[in-house]
């Protein structure tokens, strides 16, 4: 992955196939890696009976293969005044008004609960909910490959070998766990559920939300809520403060000295299209005006995704939680505006 999920390895398998990396290299015979790996988990306490049951008739998956080698991270049109692909392009295509009132009647539909997951992580019941639309359109596309076959396709194919090899055993760890070997379908490179976890984070972040002795996150809207608020509370969510806010950024704003001189360690692509990060109050100080309520004392870095002319943001450390979600400015962008209209 291209961002903190190589730390924390995130929900989403979007943000894993963006990261640039070198040719196939499969030095090992499918079946002798697949040894390999049995050894580790049995290492890791992983039952003999467990590696069986997972194992039987496991092949790698062509189709997996294509769609690693050939994706890539297209987003629209080039903006002529970024350089980079057009937001409000993005926006467009992706935060449609049938993910918008498919949001709605989520809410509603669940909001007793919504609400209860709210007071215990401090997490906003519309950004939940909006992740879960980005994710798998509220629960309609949760993908149909075979977990176990898809991650050891990918670890044996070599690219990514440690981060999907170690998924590969954490889905045999769930297994061991009670997880029903039939129930381990999800996206090609490795995600499942409404939340598109990986195994490494449903292990360490998956809530039983009802109880039942069950961290259903397919089936269970209780388990998906607290499960998804559980990750962003981990992430450093903070309770009270927006996402974002509008701002009214006019020609004559103090611009010098803003630019962020920070390199980041993960994903700097998407973090060096910030500013350097400065209070609300001295935000203003400039001429750059936030257009909803956010307290003066907020930290918060401008961020204009189509350029000075178009709509600006400043965003908060509740915007890099996002980014935790998925590295990518397209995506934090829209699930916070898709939270936004969720709520209004």
């Amino acid at each position: 992955m291209m961002f903190r999920k190589l730390r924390r390895i995130g929900a989403l398998a979007t943000a894993i196939v963006f990261c640039a990396a070198p040719a196939a290299a499969q030095d090992i015979s499918f079946s002798d890696y697949l040894q390999t790996v049995a050894a580790k988990a049995r290492s890791e306490g992983v039952s003999q009976s467990t590696i069986d049951r997972v194992y039987s008739g496991l092949t790698p998956n062509d189709r997996v293969l294509a769609l690693d080698r050939d994706n890539v991270s297209s987003s629209g049109s080039s903006s002529s005044n970024t350089g980079f692909p057009s937001m409000a392009g993005y926006l467009a295509r992706h935060n449609t008004s049938s993910r918008i009132n498919g949001g709605v009647r989520k809410l509603a539909e669940v909001r007793p609960i919504a609400r209860e997951v709210e007071r215990q992580y401090g997490v906003p019941a519309e950004v939940i909910v909006a992740i879960w639309g980005h994710e798998t359109a509220y629960g309609a596309v949760m993908g149909s490959f075979d977990l176990p076959r898809s991650l050891a396709t990918l670890a044996w194919e070599g690219r990514r070998r440690t981060l999907f090899e170690r998924e590969f055993i954490d889905v045999l760890k769930m297994v061991d766990q009670g997880v029903s070997r039939s129930q381990l379908t999800g996206s090609w490179a490795g995600a499942f559920g409404n939340g598109q976890f990986l195994p490494s984070v449903y292990l360490r972040l998956a809530v039983d939300g009802d109880g039942d002795g069950d961290r259903d996150i397919w089936n269970s809207d209780v388990d998906t809520l607290h499960s998804i608020a559980n990750y962003f509370r981990d992430a450093g969510w903070r309770t009270g403060e927006p996402w974002a806010v509008r701002a009214y950024v006019p020609n004559s704003a103090d611009r010098s000295g803003i630019e962020n001189r920070v390199n980041s360690p993960v994903c700097p692509r998407v973090h060096n299209r910030h500013s350097r990060w400065l209070t609300v109050r001295e935000w203003r100080e400039r001429g750059i005006e936030p257009r909803a309520p956010i307290g003066d004392d907020v930290m918060a870095s401008l961020f204009e995704p189509d350029g000075p002319a178009e709509p600006g943001y400043l965003l908060t450390q509740n915007y890099k939680v996002i980014l935790e979600y998925n590295c990518s400015n397209y995506y934090a962008m829209s699930v916070g505006l898709l939270a936004d209209e969720i709520r209004r």
